[in-house]
């Protein structure tokens, strides 16, 4: 999560404002069709006493999720610490203090900074950084059985509205820009650290995979 995404552009995009809304949003609507999609595909083997990693999590909604449904250990990690009091807040309500942890770390930088997990999620996270299709393999590494990611489809009319998106974002003065990358490039990232392709599905905008560890 480097160049235009580093803590200070994110943070400029989703601070704790951003945050509060993530959280009530949750709270009062759950996942997503996407969301809870990658949710499944992660718990489909068996979740019981497996240790999860959300790469930039925000709130921790997913890993949140697979804990509920009988994983042992989640942890989030994220570029912005603003998301920490409202992940944590999220676990207390959910029951889950104690089985989560939270952690500020770019794993571009520091790819040693969190454990392999059995199940690894990235939720819209990708398309925040040009360097999406990099995070995509650190992704891979961390991952010991399942690794599900979701991003913008590569369409001409999704490519259009995040260029108007950016060009706004320039006029407010604002670093942090959005990337659509190619799918295929994601997924090659993550089939050269050992996994396979297994699940993909998409909506009118946002698309998702699911890739496992090749035995």
């Amino acid at each position: 999560m480097t160049g235009c995404c580093r803590a200070g552009a994110c943070e400029s995009a989703f601070g704790a404002r951003f945050a509060r809304r993530s959280l009530r949003r949750y709270e009062t609507k759950g996942l997503d069709r996407i969301e809870g999609a990658m949710v499944a595909a992660s718990a489909r083997p068996g979740v019981e006493g497996a240790r999860v990693l959300e790469i930039g999590g925000g709130i921790g909604k997913l890993q949140a999720e697979l804990l509920l449904a009988g994983a042992e250990r989640g942890e989030v990690v994220e570029l912005v610490a603003a998301f920490e009091p409202f992940a944590l807040e999220l676990a207390r309500g959910r029951g889950l203090e104690g089985r989560t942890t939270f952690a500020v770390a770019d794993l571009l930088e520091d790819p040693d900074a969190v454990e392999p997990a059995d199940a690894v999620l990235l939720n819209r996270v990708v398309c925040c950084s040009p360097d999406g299709v990099a995070l995509a393999g650190a992704a891979a590494r961390l991952t010991r059985r399942t690794l599900a990611l979701s991003f913008p489809r590569d369409l001409l009319g999704v490519r259009a509205a995040v260029a108007v998106q950016n060009a706004a974002l320039r006029l407010l003065g604002k670093a942090f820009r959005a990337f659509v990358h190619p799918p295929a490039a994601l997924v090659a990232a993550a089939e050269e650290q050992g996994l396979r392709l297994v699940e993909s599905g998409r909506t009118r905008v946002w698309e998702y995979v699911v890739l496992v560890r090749v035995p």
